[in-house]
């Protein structure tokens, strides 16, 4: 009896002491922060390289979490058994799990048979994935509250990405081909139907995820079905290489069993995503994955377009870059053109924030297509506005000689800083105004020769191009820049490099202008340059800023003021409010910021706000005109 009494305490005494020390259980719970929590409940092989709990929970329930752990081929292939005799859809997702992390365990193998296997799993994990929301099972579709649907979105996006990379490099390879796997095989063909390129304008092929973007605030990324695509089209003559966003849709016809049977086909299918924003799917519409801003900032990483505005302003980019109107992507009929026409010693590339906003709105992507003009800025305006308007007639004719499509009809030009000049001299009729300013008598009583008069005409005597219907100015200088000072434009002479004719020309025009014009120009023969079209004492500029826009185009001012005091008193470092101001605008607004307004965020939505409201107006004359 007193034993069995020693032998209670001492059990007693060793439980409160178990109790006392703190000892953790071998089930119990640990306290962890919100992010912690999150991260935990929702790791997966994409996140946290691990098997999220869902596919943890299929593989226990075969009793195959220990033997995936030690041989994860050998657990694949017994699942692979059972999802083609239970048709329960969470073992597609377990599939797509597991195959995802044994490939890229593979991968990391330094054994080139285990990486050339590799892509065969992520290839067979974005299949499953595929099946798993895709195929006809006992159990319904994942609802948009099941994070399994996005997580299996996102395994076959990149499970599409490394199962195709099977090129020297581990490049994309994107062709018709059988590919021989694991469990079975796949014919796959390749349907370029909905790519507006031909595949041999391609140097290659590279997945936009592959790359982290710097210098754009904004990645634009929308969430769907497919492989985000940077599509690099090859340099010809002097084109420089062109980066496209695309999307890669596998679309897999027949089931698990077929797949094993080595009946299964697969079609590759290519969309241009700036045309395509959905792919139909079992009678469904899901989003297409985009991703719009990583080719362009790929196509911007290292070019030599950051050099243009400077030294074209200088005059050493005439062959590297001609004088042109370029568009951003083939020409889509039925889209209207936004034209965007950079300011001084600028380029295109400084519309790449503005553009990459506007061209991730579904409803601008839709209805719009963007082109660029690229200038040299330091030609004077009049030369300037008159290219563009040419190239402007010349690409309408070349695009739509019947002038069949009415959305080309509907243009909006926009202008930054001296570009806002050459795109009011798209949209006004000056008649003899312009040449009376720097002249002081009309063409008839000018005794030149007729050369030079036909030259006058196309300079100063602007018609409105009747194709443009709407222009935005952004911090215009359209009664000149304060920047504009006589030694400044003296400066620019001393280091502007113009074409022998251009020089030639504008110095002839001389003994024909007022005495103002040439007191504006210091009493002497000079070159004329841009500086000179934007200074305050230009008389030009100062007429061209009293003539209205033509009947039928609206006008829309963005101005710039730095500070917080009155916007009328003010400036954006380079022009005056009172400058950029003009009488007879559908609207104006003014934005807080520098000259650079075209990357301002609000000025952005301004320019979208402005395009939105022209499709109406472009609706109510398309159907006008019928």
């Amino acid at each position: 009896m007193p034993k069995i009494i020693v032998c209670s305490v001492r059990a007693l005494l060793l439980l409160c002491a178990l109790l006392l020390s703190g000892c953790a259980t071998p089930v119990g719970v640990t306290m962890v922060s919100p992010r912690e929590a999150y991260q935990d409940a929702y790791a997966n092989p994409l996140g946290a390289g691990v098997a999220s709990d869902r596919a943890k929970y299929v593989l226990n329930r075969y009793n195959l979490l220990k033997k995936f752990s030690r041989t994860p081929d050998a657990a694949i292939a017994d699942l692979h058994e059972k999802a083609l005799k239970d048709d329960r859809r969470d073992i597609l997702y377990a599939l797509s799990e597991a195959s995802y992390l044994y490939g890229d365990q593979l991968a990391k193998s330094i054994q080139q048979e285990d990486q050339r296997l590799a892509t065969d799993y992520f290839l067979l994990s974005a299949l499953y994935a595929y099946y798993f929301v895709i195929a006809e099972r006992r159990d319904p579709p994942p609802t948009a509250f099941d994070q399994r649907a996005r997580n299996a979105f996102d395994l076959y996006s990149f499970g599409l990405w490394q199962g195709l990379a099977t090129g020297e490099g581990q490049e994309l390879v994107l062709e018709g081909k059988t590919r021989k796997l694991p469990f079975g095989q796949l014919s796959i063909s390749l349907d370029t139907a909905k790519l507006p390129w031909k595949m041999e304008d391609f140097e290659k092929f590279e997945p936009a995820d592959k790359y982290a973007v710097r210098g754009i605030s904004v990645r634009n990324r929308n969430p769907g079905v497919g492989l985000p695509l940077i599509g690099i089209k090859k340099a010809s003559g002097t084109t420089t290489s062109q980066a496209v966003p695309v999307t890669a849709f596998l679309r897999i016809q027949g089931d698990l069993a077929s797949l094993s049977a080595g009946t299964a086909t697969a079609a590759l299918e290519l969309y241009s995503t700036q045309d395509t924003s959905t792919v139909l799917l079992n009678n469904r519409e899901p989003p297409l994955e985009t991703d719009i801003t990583t080719p362009l900032a790929y196509q911007l990483e290292g070019s030599k377009a950051w050099d243009f505005g400077i030294r074209a302003f200088l005059g050493k980019e005439v062959h590297n870059f001609p004088d042109s109107l370029y568009l951003r992507d083939p020409y889509r009929p039925g889209k209207i053109p936004v034209v965007f026409v950079h300011g001084t010693a600028s380029s295109p590339v400084w519309w790449a924030e503005m553009f990459n906003t506007l061209s991730f709105d579904p409803l601008i992507r839709q209805r719009y297509q963007f082109w660029f003009f690229v200038y040299s800025s330091s030609k004077p305006v009049a030369y300037s506005a008159a290219d563009l308007r040419d190239a402007l007639r010349e690409k309408l004719a070349s695009l739509d000689p019947e002038g069949k499509d009415a959305a080309l009809q509907q243009m909006v030009v926009i202008g930054h800083s001296q570009g806002g000049l050459l795109t009011k001299l798209t949209a006004v009729d000056t008649g003899d105004k312009l040449l009376r300013s720097l002249m002081g008598q009309d063409l008839d009583s000018l005794t030149m020769p007729d050369e030079r008069k036909a030259e006058v005409r196309r300079l100063l005597y602007v018609k409105p191009l009747p194709f443009v219907k709407e222009v935005i100015f952004i911090c215009t200088p359209h009664r000149g820049s304060f920047r504009s000072k006589m030694w400044a434009r003296d400066l620019a002479r001393w280091f502007v490099t113009l074409p022998v004719t251009l020089v030639r020309s504008s110095m002839d025009y001389y003994d024909y202008m007022t005495d103002d014009v040439k007191k504006m120009m210091g009493g002497k023969k000079k070159i004329l340059t841009s500086a000179d079209g934007m200074s305050p004492d230009n008389p030009l500029l100062e007429s061209l800023a009293g003539i209205p826009l033509a009947p039928g185009v609206k006008g829309h001012s963005i101005i710039a003021v730095k500070g917080d005091g009155d916007p009328k008193l003010g400036d954006d470092g380079v022009v005056k409010y009172t400058s950029a101001r003009l009488d007879g605008m559908e609207s104006e607004f003014v934005v807080r910021g520098d000259h650079s307004a075209q990357l301002n965020p609000l000025a952005i939505d301004e320019v979208r706000r402005i395009l939105v409201e022209h499709l109406t107006a472009a609706s109510r004359d398309a159907v006008n005109r019928k």
